[in-house]
């Protein structure tokens, strides 16, 4: 343990430490954004604030510039993101006032964080929750990089975001988050015995506040949908509007669902048909539960299994589902669904992805909740914080 306590003073050793590998926990990533591994630009006037700071992972804000560019690109060992955009480059946008990003297109937005890593931790990216709900497609490049996301170990450079509105028109502004990073020291995936054994300790699934269900464990924690409820008023999908207006992300509690969504009841069959390119809000069948010493990654299922697909790989912090002394008994995960080329037929209980579980290094001074302003803790089938809550089914 002695690479951790140079890297990580006051942390190895400590109550809850767990491995020598592991996702990086809240008071670690604090400790590396007070010694400058995380950094603030210093062109900006944009420090690090505490609300960035996740359980296991850190808030990501847009810069003071866009560009609207002619393709999607990977800069490959060759290139900077700079000289990519340079010769990509159709407009540039300006960021310190409200700005339109338009649907379909492309735009490239330099972060207002920059990296110092450690040579012996990597980070990974993820769409946060409200901009996979606005199909908000969102990755994260990085100079030299040959994939989208991730951020090899040692890293030291600037932060860039790709970031293409699929299905509104949306308008973004200068330190808003669309990503957050996870750190990584070793590998800290759990294989199925490790998820037997942590089902056992802690009940990863229920179906009902009152009723523990079996987790089904095979390369992860298998998570099926649900197109049934238990009346047929209730809601259980919904399907996005063509030609809705533009949402502002800046504004929360704030549009009327009807204009943007359609609501789709509980269907008689049992089955929902998905249109080819149609996007949908949908919720898993399950109710899932992610201890606080660990954080969990959806991941969408090969497409041998139907034409559709999860259309963002979601991350879970600690103590989703769960609390802060087991106090919840799991919470749905919403899922962002797209069909593929034809339409497609879904059944209640259809597989749709698997939950892969990572443990954390030691435990985070903070877990995943209201406590922290967490929007999603104990929810049913809900959109994003930007439409009116009363027309979010209740928990």
């Amino acid at each position: 343990m002695a690479h951790e306590q140079l890297l990580f003073p006051g942390v190895a050793g400590q109550a809850g430490a767990q491995t020598a590998s592991g996702v990086l926990p809240s008071q670690i990533i604090r400790n590396l954004v007070r010694s400058g591994r995380i950094s603030p630009r210093k062109e900006l006037n944009a420090e690090i604030s505490e609300d960035q700071i996740q359980p296991a992972s850190i808030d990501l804000r847009l810069g003071e510039v866009g560009y609207r560019v002619r393709a999607s690109f990977l800069p490959g060992k060759s290139s900077t993101v700079e000289k990519k955009v340079h010769d990509l480059k159709m407009s540039e946008v300006d960021l310190t006032r409200p700005a339109v990003f338009e649907k379909n297109c492309v735009y490239i937005v330099p972060l207002a964080e920059e990296l110092f890593l450690p040579d012996e931790i990597s980070a990974k990216c993820n769409p946060k929750s409200t901009t996979g709900r606005l199909d908000i497609f969102t990755r994260l490049i990085t100079d030299y990089g040959e994939d989208f996301e991730w951020v090899r170990s040692g890293y030291r450079g600037r932060l860039y975001a790709e970031v293409v509105p699929r299905t509104f028109s949306v308008v973004l502004s200068a330190g808003m988050k669309l990503s957050q990073m996870r750190f990584l020291l070793g590998d800290p995936s759990s294989d199925d015995r490790s998820l037997r054994a942590l089902d056992r300790q802690h009940g990863l699934v229920y179906l009902t506040e009152d009723n523990r269900a079996e987790a089904e464990i095979e390369e992860g924690l298998w998570i099926r949908v649900s197109t049934q409820a238990d009346s047929p008023a209730d809601v259980v999908a919904y399907k996005a509007r063509q030609n809705a207006p533009v949402i502002d992300l800046s504004k929360v509690n704030h549009y009327e669902p009807d204009d943007f969504w359609e609501l789709i009841y509980s269907p008689r069959s049992g089955s929902l048909i998905l249109d080819p390119g149609a996007f949908y809000i949908i919720a898993s069948k399950e109710r899932v539960r992610v201890p606080p010493e660990y954080a969990a990654e959806m991941v969408a299922l090969e497409t041998s299994v139907g034409e559709f697909r999860i259309h963002y790989a979601g991350f879970f912090d600690p103590g989703f589902g769960f609390g802060v002394n087991d106090d919840i008994k799991g919470t749905r995960a919403v899922l962002e669904v797209r069909a593929h080329e034809v339409p497609f037929q879904i059944e209640d209980g259809q597989a749709v992805g698997r939950l892969y579980y990572m443990h954390l290094l030691s435990i985070p001074d903070k877990v995943y909740g209201a406590r922290i302003g967490s929007s999603y803790q104990g929810q049913a089938l809900a959109l994003s914080k930007q439409f009116k809550s009363a027309a979010r089914p209740a928990r």
